[in-house]
């Protein structure tokens, strides 16, 4: 497509700290190379001043970046891959007010890209997309809560991190990571060590997601006091789960009858998230996918929140959401 020379035009930015504006190129300008490649824009440095040469959408996207990343810089904060990745998908605007001193998450609403943030013990977390943005909101507001989409999206990684700010703010004593152990269905026995080396390898993930937000003495004494769980589906029978944050990972893998079973195990003053992939079922041939009863049959009740994910809410590599879109168009042909 042609661009009309008459659009291209240029808007000067000048920052006043040199070595914020530092940071805010990057190393050998990296993170304004990104910039220039994603909006389709030229960026020229002069000094203290940034250059934006471009069509006028385009530029003036770019422009609310900037004046945004630098903001961020501003307030302290860092500045790392994630986080431009956050402005480019959130429309420039996300950083409208510095963080408050609170461990609580700070939520300033208002227009759609009012900043969501997660404080944990190790690190800040935000959202990256809209809809992980709204999850995060559903996260803190809803008793019961399903995330459900496709790999790389952060519907555990986000719980996790919730539940963190849960536990070290007070409104929960506990916090409880479960997923269905489906592949150790007959392995287990001919694994080393006791029940606990042989399930281990199936929770790693849950441990990865919790070492991102607490330090690791903490970790491990939490778990040691039985304030922080990480257990099989099938341990969680019996049990009623008062004042915790609950969440069920790789739901998918869930029968109807372990999903029944794990719901109703919610007590007073808990939390509950439930999180899987519907395209990633390794349940026996025959055997329904208790996620798949669960949104037919509780998606009426207005208290449960179902937030969905697609390919473009991924933030892993970017090859995993092109990975994801071409399988996603391989099965709508076969369907």
């Amino acid at each position: 497509m042609a661009v009309d020379l008459n659009d291209v035009s240029e808007s000067a930015l000048e920052f006043p700290d040199n070595f914020l504006l530092i940071d805010l190129c990057g190393e050998y300008d990296r993170n304004l190379s990104t910039l220039e490649q994603s909006y389709g824009v030229q960026i020229l440095r002069r000094g203290n001043q940034l250059s934006v040469v471009g069509e006028e959408g385009p530029r003036q996207e770019a422009v609310a970046t900037l004046k945004a990343l630098y903001q961020r810089l501003e307030a302290g904060r860092s500045l790392e891959a994630g986080d431009i990745d956050r402005e480019l998908r959130m429309g420039g605007s996300s950083v409208a007010t510095p963080p408050g001193p609170s461990d609580q998450k700070e939520l300033f609403k208002g227009d759609l890209t009012a900043r969501v943030e997660i404080k944990t013990r190790k690190k800040l977390v935000e959202p990256r997309t809209e809809a992980q943005k709204a999850y995060v909101e559903a996260l803190f507001d809803k008793e019961l809560s399903f995330g459900i989409g496709p790999a790389g999206t952060g519907k555990t990684y986000l719980a996790v991190a919730v539940g963190v700010n849960m536990l070290i703010s007070g409104k929960v004593d506990k916090i409880i990571l479960s997923r269905p152990a489906v592949e150790a269905g007959e392995k287990l026995g001919y694994l080393p060590g006791d029940m606990k080396d042989k399930v281990d390898p199936y929770m790693q993930p849950l441990y990865d997601a919790l070492g991102d937000f607490l330090p690791g003495k903490q970790m491990a004494k939490m778990m040691e006091e039985k304030v922080i769980e990480i257990a099989p589906l099938a341990f969680m029978r019996g049990r009623t789960l008062s004042n915790a944050f609950v969440v069920l990972d790789e739901a998918q893998n869930a029968t109807s009858m372990q999903m029944k079973m794990f719901l109703t195990r919610l007590g007073q003053g808990s939390r509950m998230v439930i999180t899987g992939d519907r395209t990633q079922i390794d349940l026996p041939r025959g055997v329904s996918s208790g996620l798949w009863d669960a949104e037919r049959l509780l998606k009426h009740i207005p208290k449960i929140s179902f937030n969905y994910f697609t390919a473009k809410d991924v933030v892993r590599h970017p090859l995993v959401a092109a990975i994801i879109d071409a399988y996603e168009a391989e099965d709508a042909k076969k369907g």
